[in-house]
């Protein structure tokens, strides 16, 4: 048996890394978790500050994927070039590659629609792009991506209206015109489910993807999402939903208001979702794209300390899930 490494021995090592740097990220980079999801964090979820966001997401929580939607104050949609660079670099730096840009595309209200309750007063995520500026917003999305070198875009479907019906034909046209144009680029559109948007539960996503049967429109499933419009997202929203058509993932829990009047956002593995149970069955289903951790639950002191107890529960249900 190889005798553990004295102090001196060990303090050695790691000053062969920092002379040769190339070790000290493949030292780092083969302590990274194992699982059969590309499992990632929103990095605004830890800290506005990428850099600490990325040091965070590698070196502590072990990933090798972290998805973007805003980064030093500004929504992503709003880097200039040099941010853009440096932010590149950072990715490098760590080792990260992006599972999609999270763009607020068609988070908008519906023209010539009743105003949406759900149309925020003010910019959410620092965005506020008008309906007009849409189809810059897309180009803005598709450049983004290839600089990021992902080739996923999430997307939404519009401030959610009490009656979408009349509206819906138009909004399935305009999300195949979108998707479309990305494909075109080699890229795909993840309509995420929402609550405040008219796709917030796996029954309705179901139907929207049944009436855009495009190759380059997946949904990003938000069983946390479709939990607080009273879904009991698995295992029901998620037989609904056509398997083949999920593109994307994200993890955060719910758990009901004391009063019963609605829901609080909760650490994952402290709600309501049997999440162990949705790894599991996206696993069985062959799912093997971006698993993102989107906290948005505050407990505790701090967003990254808030995001760090939800990951421990993250993680925890996702190695119950996967284990052999």
């Amino acid at each position: 048996m190889n005798a553990a490494p004295t102090r001196r021995q060990f303090i050695a090592g790691l000053g062969a890394c920092a002379a040769f740097p190339h070790l000290l990220r493949q030292s780092t980079k083969s302590l990274r978790l194992q699982f059969p999801f590309r499992v990632s964090v929103i990095t605004d979820e830890i800290s506005q500050d990428f850099g600490h966001a990325c040091e965070i997401a590698a070196n502590e929580f072990g990933m090798s994927w972290v998805e973007l939607r805003g980064l030093w104050n500004k929504n992503i949609l709003s880097l200039d070039a040099k941010e853009i660079a440096e932010a590149g670099r950072i990715l490098d730096k760590f080792d990260l590659r992006v599972t999609d840009i999270a763009s607020p595309l068609f988070k908008v209200d519906w023209p010539g629609a009743p105003k949406s309750k759900f149309s925020p007063a003010t910019a959410q995520f620092n965005a506020d792009f008008t309906f007009d500026q849409q189809g810059g917003v897309l180009d803005r999305c598709i450049s983004l991506a290839k600089s990021f070198r992902t080739e996923r875009i999430r997307c939404f479907d519009f401030w959610r209206l009490d009656d979408q019906a009349p509206y819906r034909v138009p909004m399935n046209r305009m999300l195949l015109d979108a998707a479309s144009k990305a494909g075109a680029q080699g890229l795909t559109l993840l309509l995420e489910n929402e609550p405040a948007c008219n796709t917030a539960t796996g029954d309705e996503a179901a139907k929207v993807l049944a009436s855009i049967p495009s190759p380059n429109l997946f949904l990003n499933w938000d069983p946390g999402n479709a939990a607080t419009l009273g879904e009991r997202p698995y295992p029901d929203g998620y037989q609904r939903l056509p398997k083949e058509r999920i593109g994307h993932c994200h993890c955060k829990d719910a758990k009901k208001k004391p009063d019963g009047s609605g829901y609080d956002w909760a650490p994952v593995g402290g709600g309501e979702i049997d999440w162990t149970g949705q790894f599991r069955a996206l696993q069985r289903d062959g799912y093997h794209l971006g698993l993102s951790l989107e906290t948005h639950w505050h407990g505790a002191a701090t967003p990254e300390e808030s995001t760090r107890q939800s990951w421990a529960g993250m993680k925890a249900q996702l190695q119950k899930a996967t284990k052999p």
